[in-house]
This record gives C-alpha cells, sequence and structure tokens, in this order.
C-alpha cells in the first residue's frame, strides 16, 4: 500500500448548474493534481447544490407549486449514475491520474438520492454509496439508500470509504465501513457546527482510520438569482455554509484544517504505517470485536 496525498477541496459549486459545476470540477482537480495529490475528496450534493435554506414549501399536509417548481429545476440539474456527467469525471481521473469521490445529487425518473461517486486513477467507474437517512427536511427532497450502498474500494492508497453528514452518526453504518477495513473514511457533509468535529474525532479513534471531512464554502450570492422560492434566503447570512474541512489521523488527532471563510484545498498526508500502530491497542472489526458477545450483519 502506498502513502498517498489527499486533496479535500473546499469550494462552492455552480449552484443548480451541473454543466458551471463541472468546470469547477475540473479546475479543483486540477489544483490538487498540481499540489501532489493522488486522491481528490469534494463536499457533499456537490454537482449541483446543498439546496440550504430552502423549504421546498412544503408543510405538513401540503405542497406548494413554488416548491414543485424548484424540486423540478433541481432534479434538471442533478446528474445520472452512469451518464455524461460521469463519463467527463471519469475521463478527467484518467487524464490526472486522480482517484475521486464527490458528492452528486443523482437522479432517477422520479426520484432524488444523495449519492457518493467513486473513480479510480484508471477512470474506472467503481461505485455509489445512496445516502441511508436524509436529515430532517432532506427527507423531502432526497430518497433513502439500501444495504448495497454500504460501499468500499480497493486503492493503491488504502481502502476507500465512508458515510455522508450525519449517517455518520449511525453507530451500525460505521461498523459496516469497519468490517470493510476502510483506511481512508470520506465524510462529506453540510454541517459547519462545532460539534461536527467531535464526530470526526470520534470515528478517526473508533475506527482507527485517516478521516476526512469536507464541506463546502457558499454565499447567497452565489445562488441564482431566478430560482423558484428565492425570497427564501431572506434574513440568511452572506455566508451560508462556512466550510470547515478538516482531517483526523487514525489516533483520533487533528492534522490538517479546520479551513473557515473561503474556498482552498486542505492537503493531507496519509502514513500506511500509522494505520497499523493505532491498531495495535484497538482494532474494532478485529482483536477489540467480541463475536461471541455481539452479532453483527448488513442485510444483503
Amino acid at each position: 500500500m502506498k502513502n498517498g496525498r489527499i486533496s479535500l477541496v473546499q469550494a462552492s459549486p455552480a449552484l443548480f448548474d451541473k454543466k458551471g459545476t463541472l468546470e469547477i470540477v475540473r479546475h479543483w482537480l486540477v489544483q490538487s493534481k498540481k499540489e501532489g495529490a493522488d486522491v481528490a475528496v469534494f463536499p457533499e450534493a456537490f454537482i449541483s447544490a446543498y439546496p440550504r435554506g430552502f423549504t421546498f414549501q412544503s408543510p405538513v399536509g401540503d405542497r406548494k407549486p413554488v416548491g414543485r417548481a424548484l424540486w423540478q429545476r433541481y432534479w434538471e440539474e442533478s446528474v445520472d449514475v452512469p451518464g455524461p456527467e460521469l463519463e467527463l469525471l471519469q475521463k478527467w481521473c484518467k487524464e490526472l491520474n486522480l482517484v475521486l469521490a464527490i458528492g452528486v445529487v443523482e437522479r432517477t425518473e422520479g426520484s432524488l438520492y444523495c449519492t457518493l461517486v467513486y473513480i479510480d486513477q484508471e477512470g474506472h467507474y467503481l461505485g455509489k454509496h445512496r445516502k441511508l437517512k436524509p436529515t430532517a427536511a432532506e427527507r423531502i427532497i432526497w430518497g433513502e439508500g439500501g444495504a448495497q450502498d454500504l460501499v468500499s474500494f480497493a486503492t493503491p492508497y488504502g481502502q476507500l470509504g465512508g458515510l455522508i453528514c450525519w449517517e455518520n452518526r449511525m453507530p451500525l453504518a460505521r461498523m459496516a465501513m469497519y468490517e470493510q477495513q476502510v483506511t481512508l473514511y470520506v465524510a462529506p457533509t453540510a454541517d459547519q457546527r462545532d460539534t461536527w468535529f467531535h464526530t470526526l474525532h470520534h470515528i478517526a479513534a473508533e475506527g482507527r482510520c485517516y478521516v476526512f471531512g469536507v464541506n463546502q464554502f457558499v454565499r447567497k450570492s452565489d445562488y441564482p438569482s431566478d430560482l423558484p422560492g428565492i425570497e427564501e434566503l431572506e434574513g440568511w447570512p452572506d455566508i451560508m455554509s462556512r466550510g470547515g474541512s478538516c482531517a483526523m489521523d487514525p489516533m483520533g488527532q487533528l492534522i490538517a484544517g479546520p479551513l473557515w471563510d473561503q474556498e482552498g484545498l486542505v492537503l493531507v498526508d496519509v502514513d500506511q504505517g500509522l494505520i497499523t500502530r493505532s491498531r495495535m491497542d484497538f482494532d474494532p472489526a478485529g482483536h477489540y470485536h467480541r463475536p461471541d458477545v455481539f452479532e453483527f450483519r448488513v442485510k444483503e
């Protein structure tokens, strides 16, 4: 296993514009490669929007026409997996020799999913993870993933996998990752609160893996002015998402970031030996697991 450099991309997409967002992704992939990165990780729902601030005007017992119009716009600017947008990402990964984990809003005929897509350095589509449980009002716009979405993938730099945002507070979902021996644990998010960092510290110490929290930096002015229901953003601060992208090492220590109030890259060099050393006294799916006491299974 190689020691690799991980690039955490904290940026703003072209909100509700997948073509414009793909250009932004290309820019940050090139910048990551210039910084010597082997793996690039992007935030939750980067292509093409985490629709912070919107209610989709769905009060209990009713759905307003303007909320349906916004959801249609959101669906139109979401991506098919597989599809042409994915093919572009695969092409760029091959050209740049980069492994990629990126949050997209995936569409089907009548549903949207918050999805994490994985592509290897040769441009091969590895697979995807659909968010198992959208949080609070996210349940209005996104469907739920299933057991088949608890995945990880072998790369030259470690076993790559993870969960999205508050899924990381689901103990059994984390255990599914640990049983797959994930060493590069990605946690793309939309959470910018201090409590989020406690979650990342805990996962790193519990999983004895590198943990990468990646968030967007978004200003209110980044939203298109013609979005249905845009008046809902009145009263929100100018900076809608401060970021806070960071990395923890397998001992649970902060080693990079957090990056606040700007776009940029957080770069992390992975030491494979530290993963091994950290598991001498704690291995959640190995010598610290008690299969004689506990039974764990993911339903197929």
